[in-house]
């Protein structure tokens, strides 16, 4: 900035002895108007330029922030830069314009002039820097490739974990593998029939099976959830299912494992507690969630209580807080204890044991180890004497964690549980708050009446900050779940959990039943809550795949707000508000169609989204109504009266924006005279087909064939904007994401003597 602003006074100041000197900036007769303007805007220009760093360190210097906060943003912005960067030269230029921007700041800037820009500049910038080497540096060393393309194959190979679900009727088995496509054994994620599973099939164990494999998918649409981002990251190259009969080869020669104590656990507590508080109960104590009913998920879900089922920050601090009190009670009751030994460091270590403890017996997910983390952070800063709940021990947690799983900033989990966090302690720290909570009272009756407003402002707050994550990644959230919190969160961490622990504890001497019973109780009032909640009339709200770029202004915004003091965190409103705004905004698209062609979704009937095919589970009707920001269901095209068809193709009018625009969906791969097909594709606007077309099939704006759709993956048209997104842009050059092969040339599967009848009815009259 300061070698730019010495450029431009010298470029606006003539020199004595230079042919300048002949035109005198200050006198305008000397010069034409014109070039004396040019000068004077110069001159502005170059004023302005240099006052900049002198205006910014004013401000840095006026409003107290800090410094370590900011540059853990940095650091993270670093990360979220190298995964939005398509290119491996947008990598290289970002890394070394950062470093330029430090080594600027650090010897050229005066840091007697300058110290907050200085330290700034150079602290985020380095700080950027260093967030894009360590994504980088960890994909390049754990990335592991997918297969290819699908395929049908007879594994053999290594368990390596185990995961019951006995709500989908199925064990979830993750293999070591070798596959002829790689050199090495890889990582394969296999799912077996609960019906065909074998008691000796655990972790360690040798097996044989023959499974259909799939390449980790990309993105089915744009704003879909990016599975083959994360299974690069966890090393898994094929996702797949059992097709026979499981062998195993040789058993298991490990003793006992984690994963086996979580399942005797879960086992056990489902045992002593049936039906679905038992599922739940199971949840909260091992972390195991695969026997929770999908009625009670989606319950948990709408009512915006499901974070209450993943083992988070929420259990682990409960167990932690818990566990602190009550051995510094105990030790501090005991006098010769108490003048012995420092009572918080003792209960603090206790605390941090049981927290180790609870998140290894829990699967130890990166969720939970988060959590561990941050309770750990508590627990130093008890033992310590210093403030526990401060933004900088927030800082340092995601600090931790970011270093080890980069990954996990792209991630809800990660988003969610930290802007919980923040926004609990920023809104805490407020000075009207703080003003509330120390204001004069008059009795219990008004100090309980403060503390519950308090609460149920702060899950306000909470629901305010996380509703747009939520958005965001799962294109729904549910209305009311600062109002289901305030019940839901005392009721689990003052009443469940604790029953759940004593109950486990009675159940050594065989006296846990009363505290099953108990526990069961208030379980069946937790899900009463969210079923109640959830059905109420508005409890959910959807939007359609919202833009990457409302997304950051409402991070950037909401950081603002919650990391400066002062009026001036204020400011963060601002760009909050305008990303809220886009984000309501955001319209629907009027097309889907997924990368292979096979499915298209129609919106404007309504709230129910017109398919081209049912499809066979509930995993592609729901990301398509999702994507679509929709909450109803699914009807066939063939039933839609907007739309005509016959076997091997369908034609709907969509009327947008003043226009009506034509679209020729293919249902069929059978032959198709060519001339017949061309003359339908000049009548339309867009074809859509799940096969090759050929060059004579001529759209008026879009043919999105097999050809296309291999290069571009999913489509989100919008008709009266005329945009049209795709998953590839979103993409880039990432290891992760592997265009699909082209498409192969396929035989006709009518014969040519029948190609007549077809091509009569191509194009279906309306």
């Amino acid at each position: 900035m300061a070698a730019l602003s010495f450029a431009l006074n010298v470029m606006a100041s003539p020199a004595a002895d230079g042919p300048a000197a002949d035109y005198p900036a200050a006198d305008p007769g000397s010069a034409p108007a014109g070039q004396a303007r040019h000068w004077d805007i110069r001159a502005r220009l170059s004023s302005m330029l240099a006052k900049m760093p002198e205006h910014a360190d004013r401000f840095l210097e006026a409003h107290p922030f800090d410094r370590g906060l900011w540059l853990v943003v940095a650091f993270a912005a670093g990360i979220v830069a190298w995964v939005s960067l398509p290119a491996l030269a947008d990598w290289i230029a970002l890394l070394l314009a950062s470093l330029a921007i430090a080594l600027f700041a650090l010897i050229l800037l005066d840091e007697s002039r300058f110290p907050y820009v200085r330290l700034a500049l150079f602290g985020c910038a380095a700080m950027l820097a260093a967030g894009m080497a360590t994504i980088w540096a960890k994909s390049e060393l754990v990335g592991q490739p997918g297969i290819a393309r699908p395929a049908v194959l007879t594994l053999q190979g290594k368990v390596l974990e185990r995961r019951e679900e006995p709500a989908k009727a199925r064990v979830r088995l993750l293999l070591l593998a070798r596959i002829p496509e790689f050199p090495d054994p890889v990582r394969v994620r296999v799912n077996l029939p609960i019906a065909k599973d074998l008691p000796a099939i655990t972790e360690g164990a040798e097996i044989r099976l023959r499974a259909r494999l799939m390449p980790p998918a990309a993105p089915m649409l744009p704003g879909a959830y990016d599975f083959a981002r994360t299974a690069w990251f966890n090393g898994l190259a094929a996702t797949g299912s059992a097709l026979g009969d499981p062998t195993v080869i040789r058993t298991s020669d490990q003793g006992a494992t984690l994963r086996a104590v979580q399942r005797s656990l879960a086992d056990h507590v489902r045992a002593q507690l049936g039906g679905s508080p038992g599922s739940i109960a199971a949840a909260l104590a091992s972390g195991d969630r695969g026997a929770i009913a999908p009625a009670d998920d989606d319950a948990m879900r709408d009512a915006g209580l499901t974070h209450l089922l993943s083992i988070s920050g929420l259990h682990v601090s409960a167990l932690v807080g818990a566990v602190y009190f009550l051995v510094a009670r105990l030790l501090a009751a005991i006098p010769w204890i108490a003048l012995r030994i420092r009572v918080p460091i003792a209960a603090a270590l206790m605390g941090a044991l049981a927290g180790i403890a609870y998140t290894l017996l829990t699967g130890a997910e990166v969720p939970t180890i988060r959590s561990c983390i941050g309770a750990l952070l508590v627990l130093i800063a008890l033992a310590l004497g210093r403030d526990p709940l401060s933004l900088r021990m927030v800082a340092v947690g995601a600090l931790a964690v970011m270093l080890f799983w980069p990954e996990a900033v792209l991630g809800p989990s990660f988003q969610m549980s930290f802007s919980a966090v923040i926004a609990i302690i920023a809104f805490h720290s407020a000075a009207p708050v703080k003003g509330f909570l120390t204001a004069e009272h008059h009795g219990p009756l008004v100090r309980m009446a403060r503390n519950l407003i308090l609460l149920l402002v702060t899950g306000v707050v909470i629901e305010l900050a996380l509703m747009p994550i939520g958005l965001f990644h799962f294109h729904r959230a549910g209305v009311y779940g600062a109002l289901a919190n305030v019940i839901a969160i005392p009721l689990t961490t003052f009443v469940t959990m604790p029953l759940i622990g004593l109950a486990l504890l009675l159940d050594s001497v065989g006296l846990g039943a009363p505290a099953w019973w108990l526990a069961g109780k208030s379980l069946e009032l937790l899900l009463a809550l969210a079923r109640f909640v959830a059905a109420r009339p508005g409890a959910v709200t959807t939007l359609p795949a919202i833009a990457p770029w409302a997304f950051a202004l409402f991070v950037a915004g909401m950081l603002w707000l919650a990391l400066w003091t002062g009026k001036v965190r204020l400011w963060g409103t601002v760009p909050a508000v305008l990303a809220v705004v886009a984000m309501v905004l955001t319209p629907t698209p009027d097309i889907l169609v997924t990368g292979d062609g096979h499915h298209v979704g129609l919106t404007g009937a309504g709230d129910d989204l017109i398919v081209l095919r049912m499809g066979r589970g509930e995993y592609m009707r729901d990301n398509l109504l999702e994507l679509a920001g929709m909450a109803g269901t699914l009807r066939p095209i063939d039933r839609w009266s907007g739309a005509r068809c016959n076997d091997d193709f369908c034609v709907a009018r969509l009327q947008r924006g003043g226009r009506r625009f034509t679209l020729l969906v293919a249902r069929s791969r059978n032959y198709i005279d060519d001339m017949a097909l061309a003359a339908a594709c000049e009548r339309a606007d867009i074809v859509v087909a799940d096969r090759r077309l050929p060059y004579s099939c001529r759209a008026k704006m879009l043919k999105a064939d097999r050809v296309m759709l291999a290069n571009t993956g999913g489509l989100s048209i919008n008709l009266t904007t005329g945009r049209v997104r795709t998953v590839a842009e979103t993409q880039g050059g990432h290891g992760w994401y592997r265009k699909p092969p082209p498409p192969t040339f396929r035989k006709p599967v009518r014969p040519a003597s029948s190609a007549s009848d077809s091509a009569s009815g191509v194009l279906p009259r309306l």
